[in-house]
């Protein structure tokens, strides 16, 4: 039986896509990519917009993408430091 993702993986697996999509990706494959609800996804949007993870840029046919912001750089990191040390204690 698969465990159901926290937050904060959650959180990491939004940002790591965008990461992967060499930092620059739509909203709806961003979505896709995500395995939320559209709810669930606006909601962390939403929430990562407003504490400085992630933010839109609007390319000149002013089409929306979604790009890191250094804080979202800084956040995969320290995610990775976290999930090794819980991962080396057995946690």
């Amino acid at each position: 039986m698969s465990k159901k993702r926290d937050r904060l993986k959650v959180i990491y697996d939004i940002l790591n896509i965008i990461k992967q999509n060499k930092n620059s990706i739509k909203p709806t494959p961003l979505l896709r990519y995500s395995n939320l609800s559209s709810q669930g996804f606006s909601e962390y949007f939403r929430e990562l917009k407003e504490r400085g993870l992630i933010k839109e840029i609007n390319d000149k046919k002013l089409k929306k993408f979604i790009t890191l912001t250094d804080k979202g750089f800084q956040y995969l990191e320290k995610y990775k430091v976290i999930s090794g040390f819980i991962d080396e204690f057995e946690l």
